[in-house]
């Protein structure tokens, strides 16, 4: 069975981003896109929140998206996105945006069903809400954060709206040159 894993970055206070969604904090070289890269080769599918849907849509089939990050941006428009979205009515393919599905609600039996498919594992990129809902159903199986060695002060945290306890296991950690640090847990308890 395929597992499911968030990736996101995060600062050392714990903020996966601070006021006004701003994510230009982000420690990136090209020792990051390389893992970046790398990573993504692990998956077949992402799964987004709308705002990072949003966010990512307008980037990377972006002229800048594609320039800055050419590797990174042929893998990002060609993966398969499913957007859960409620406020969000259609999402639109384009000749370099393609593989996206809507789904106005996290159903269990969907996600279940997915995890069933054949292929590579599955990505929540960024989306807190997202993960949120996830770790409560019981349906996320790893979480990889990225610290970044800077304190925000304010912000959205993590795992913003997760209100009990939830067990997790350091199963491995890398140091990269630029001061990040990611580290990846093991979801124990999945029982929320």
């Amino acid at each position: 069975m395929r597992k499911i894993f968030l990736f996101m970055m995060r600062s050392l206070d714990g903020y996966f981003e601070a006021p006004g969604h701003d994510l230009s904090w982000h420690n990136v070289d090209e020792e990051f896109n390389q893992f970046a890269n790398q990573q993504l080769d692990e998956i077949d599918t992402v799964l987004y929140g709308r705002r990072t849907y949003e966010l990512m849509e307008s980037f990377w089939p972006s002229e800048t998206g594609l320039k800055e990050d050419p590797e990174t941006a042929k893998r990002m428009n060609s993966l398969k996105k499913i957007v859960f979205s409620k406020s969000l009515n259609e999402v639109k393919e384009t000749e370099l945006w393609k593989n996206v599905t809507l789904k106005h609600a996290v159903d269990n039996e969907f996600i279940q069903e997915l995890k069933s498919q054949p292929g590579k594992d599955i990505v929540v990129l960024g989306s807190s809400t997202l993960c949120v809902t996830l770790l409560k159903m019981g349906l996320l199986d790893e979480v990889r954060l990225m610290i970044n060695p800077v304190i925000l002060g304010q912000g959205t945290t993590v795992f913003h709206g997760l209100t009990q306890k939830l067990e997790m296991k350091l199963s491995n950690t890398r140091e990269f040159s630029s001061g990040n640090v990611l580290n990846i847990y093991d979801i124990g308890n999945k029982s929320y």
